[in-house]
């Protein structure tokens, strides 16, 4: 299902809480700057984590007040970069949070500037 393109690389089902539910929330912002990041790599970017539900976030550990639980943040990665790399870019795009994991970036468009380093794989990938 939600195999909708709604943008030029991407698809609905890649944001879809993993749960399993289907639904899907996606800030347009969000999409907007991931189209711009993926256009300036040129790789494709492999979507983690997108819209949580609230029982699916507490069951990740995810943050009570987390920006998957409104749709206006992603985790992922890209083959052949390293998450520092990414975050490079993230931040050329013009992302608000950035968030750099051992094997991935967390980004969202919170409206506030927000930075920060966190140098275990997290429980966000289930």
């Amino acid at each position: 299902m939600n195999n909708i393109k709604i943008s030029k690389n991407f698809t609905l089902h890649e944001f879809q809480c993993k749960d399993g539910s289907q639904i899907v929330k996606i800030d347009e912002r969000l999409l907007t700057l991931l189209q711009a990041m993926r256009d300036k790599l040129g790789k494709p970017m492999i979507i983690h984590s997108g819209y949580r539900s609230p029982e699916y976030n507490k069951k990740v550990g995810g943050s009570p007040t987390s920006q998957h639980l409104l749709g206006t943040a992603c985790d992922f990665s890209v083959y052949g970069m390293t998450p520092k790399q990414l975050a490079v870019v993230a931040e050329q795009v013009g992302f608000d949070g950035i968030g750099t994991y051992k094997t991935f970036i967390h980004c969202d468009v919170r409206g506030v500037k927000a930075r920060w380093t966190i140098n275990i794989k997290s429980a966000q990938l289930m």
